[in-house]
């Protein structure tokens, strides 16, 4: 079985690469499952249930989030109705939504999905180890393919959370930073593990944002707002095939595309 994993899809120029290349990418990797992370899908802050739809439409069949998910108010009237999108599962008991779904596809396999957040140099939350320790001892038994979005700063706290896991879930991937690293690889006991995934945005802004706020921010320390740039995307993903019989890994891929590529791979 093959995941697809699209790294944190920016703005409009995020949400059109994903519309672009979807149909070329099913039919290379014929995923049984395509999860996104779509935490900045709306102008670089949260997501609308519109956005999420056009998503679905499209063939995505799960969506995670980030330190991002309440940045667009819409998502109160929404979150608590969605079997298909999940938000950190560390944060505090009654918080709306969920952090960790089962999706099912048209053949009727399933995947678990799992979102947690790291501390590092982010919002205090509950802890990420104890968090998705206690989800795994009510999957586990139940589920053989469970999917890790861990969400984070520190590529330290990553590749701590990567060994951690390893034997126990199928894959884990990271997210937030938005800078796709070189580091995919299959653990020793069968999990898929990168430390970010990348980001699908605007290639030449800063993380998905225009540059010029953000260079303003920089010189000067003063207050910008910050605008998602919508030029010319950049798309990162990865490719994951699963073991059938062990849920673990067999292969991790990175996808790597750029708009301004004449023909793809």
């Amino acid at each position: 079985m093959r995941i697809l994993f699209i790294g944190d899809i920016v703005g409009g120029s995020g949400r059109r690469a994903v519309k672009t290349l979807l149909p070329e990418l099913k039919k290379k990797y014929d995923p049984a499952f395509i999860v996104v992370n779509g935490e900045n899908a709306a102008g670089g802050r949260g997501i609308t249930a519109q956005i999420a739809k056009e998503l679905y439409d499209q063939g995505v069949h799960g969506i995670t989030l980030g330190n991002h998910t309440w940045d667009n108010k819409d998502i109160f009237n929404f979150i608590d109705d969605e079997e298909r999108m999940i938000r950190p599962a560390n944060y505090p008991p009654g918080t709306p939504g969920k952090g960790f779904t089962v999706l099912r596809n048209a053949a009727g396999k399933e995947l678990v999905i799992v979102n947690a957040m790291g501390r590092t140099f982010l919002p205090p939350l509950d802890c990420p180890f104890q968090t998705i320790d206690a989800i795994l001892d009510k999957l586990k038994k139940k589920h053989r393919f469970i999917f890790v979005d861990f969400h984070a700063e520190a590529t330290s706290e990553k590749i701590a959370m990567g060994w951690h896991l390893d034997g126990k879930v199928s894959a884990v991937v990271g997210t937030h930073t938005h800078v796709q690293t070189h580091d995919e690889r299959v653990l020793p006991r069968g999990t898929g593990y990168v430390t970010d995934v990348g980001m699908t945005g605007a290639r030449d802004g800063v993380l998905g944002m225009e540059r010029e706020a953000v260079l303003q921010k920089f010189k000067t320390q003063l207050p910008v707002r910050f605008t998602a740039d919508e030029g010319s995307w950049q798309f990162h993903a990865v490719a994951i095939t699963l073991d059938d019989e062990t849920g673990m890994t067999r292969s991790i891929e990175l996808v790597r595309r750029f708009e301004t590529e004449a023909v793809f791979e």
